[in-house]
């Protein structure tokens, strides 16, 4: 394969394989799979642009990569490897998950509309697997629902998934086996497949970002999650990164920008931009038609969803992106503390850290200081509130990043820029002078008069 920007590690062949699409794969192309790219780095790779085949607009994964293909008499040929892996969340934590090609989530698909895929899946967990080819149109048996359409993926095999993608769109994939355990454990990856012409409902863009929203359970000092948590969850990330380990989305003023989002936690997210309204401009069903859009600046992505997001990037500055559950922009907390603002702790302290050295007073007038605090973690944690701005703390943590927008960044440059200065005059300030004077309460309105005059007796008269 060309493309070796990326780390690689070569197929450690000699485990024998089953073909759910034996029929359509040749021996010639059994023969010798495609080497698997593996990743290790959690920074965000640049574009792949395409080294052969029908050209596109390529997508940026955030915190993530594109999977290098191979052409094979006309077919794109990609490995995938289902493994553990260990994932940097932040710096300061990793998590021991379950990917592909060494990392969680695994590397993005880009295709084309008309592209004949083939995906061959070696499994090196340590139980059976598939995958799901989630949104697309595909014959039944590549569907990948392990017992209903396909035999699983023993231990030490290698599948292979083909078939024509058939329409453009933003979609993803995960196992559909074990599947409660796997996608806890971090099993998904995104999937993109851009139009082969110009579509009616398809704009061209500039920047095109995609990533998973997902979510870990994942007790302070620990590091591999809770697979048997329903709801409560405490890490929520996206592409398995949490604020302040999500890098920030850096485009140019007067960009369009296409933002691909896909949710595989347990609960809905609506997902905020600052600064700029935007319209849902696709979803996993297939581009929404122009007539059914509307000017956005939150939008709920439910279990399950894809969503795609377009705005012109015509407002300077560093802007919020975050989810809007106020619970999901912080990491690691416990949810059973109580709330002790307003409460009196004069007197308690000396004796709590004799029994306690290091117990410190916090909570009594809101949870901001935890967002300045050095205090002692666990290891391999993250504090609930994180991050530091040019101005101070940014007292957020979990799903939040920020849209970078300056005029002096190049087309295709992705890095980050830094700071944004804000001009003279644009920027709120400390107020030194006199308070202003209060205004007058208004005057209540003087009742109107009325004057009724009953009618006489001769008054009625008919005409």
């Amino acid at each position: 394969m060309s493309n070796s920007h990326l780390p690689r590690r070569a197929f450690l062949g000699g485990a024998a394989f089953t073909a759910v699409a034996a029929a359509s794969v040749s021996r010639v192309a059994l023969a010798a799979l495609p080497e698997p790219v593996i990743q290790t780095s959690a920074a965000t790779a640049a574009p792949l642009a395409p080294p052969n085949g029908r050209p596109y607009h390529p997508v940026v994964t955030l915190n993530g990569w594109t999977c290098p293909w191979r052409m094979n008499n006309g077919v794109k040929e990609f490995h995938l490897v289902a493994e553990p892996v260990e994932r940097e969340m932040a710096p300061g934590m990793v998590a021991r998950l379950w990917g592909y090609n060494g990392q969680s989530p695994g590397p993005t698909i880009e295709v084309v509309e008309g592209d004949r895929v083939r995906i061959f899946v070696t499994n090196k967990l340590p139980e059976h697997t598939t995958i799901h080819w989630h949104g697309q149109r595909l014959p039944n048996g590549m569907d990948g629902v392990g017992g209903l359409n396909q035999k699983q993926i023993p231990v030490g095999k290698t599948y292979v998934y083909e078939f024509e993608a058939r329409r453009p769109g933003t979609f993803m994939y995960h196992p559909h086996a074990d599947e409660m355990v796997q996608m806890a454990m971090g099993m998904m990856g995104f999937w993109v497949t851009h139009p082969k012409t110009r579509h009616p409902h398809i704009a061209d863009v500039q920047r095109d970002f995609c990533f998973l929203l997902n979510a870990f359970d994942i007790e302070p000092g620990a590091s591999v999650p809770k697979i048997n948590t329903m709801l409560d969850f405490n890490l929520w990330t996206w592409n398995s990164r949490a604020f302040p380990g999500i890098d920030s989305l850096n485009v140019r003023l007067g960009d369009r920008v296409r933002v691909r989002v896909g949710n595989l936690t347990m609960t809905n997210h609506p997902i905020h931009i600052h600064g700029h309204e935007f319209e849902v401009t696709g979803t996993d069903g297939g581009p929404t038609p122009p007539g059914s859009r509307w000017p956005e600046v939150t939008t709920d992505v439910a279990v399950g969803q894809m969503r795609q997001l377009e705005f012109v990037a015509d407002e300077e500055g560093d802007w919020a992106m975050h989810c809007h559950k106020s619970h999901h922009t912080m990491n690691a907390m416990g949810h059973d503390v109580p709330t002790l603002i307003g409460v009196n702790h004069q007197g308690l302290v000396r004796p709590l850290q004799r029994a306690a050295p290091d117990y410190m007073v916090m909570g009594e007038r809101g949870m901001a200081d935890m967002g300045e605090m050095q205090m002692e973690l666990p290891d391999n944690t993250l504090p609930m509130m994180t991050g530091q701005g040019p101005y101070g703390p940014i007292e957020m943590g979990g799903m939040f990043t920020t849209l970078k927008v300056r005029r002096e960044q190049k087309p295709g440059d992705h890095s980050d820029p830094g700071w944004f200065q804000q001009p003279p005059g644009t920027q709120a300030f400390e107020w030194t002078g006199a308070p202003p004077a209060a205004a007058a309460a208004p005057q209540a309105p003087t009742p109107a008069t009325v004057n009724v005059r009953k009618p006489g007796a001769g008054d009625h008269k008919h005409h």
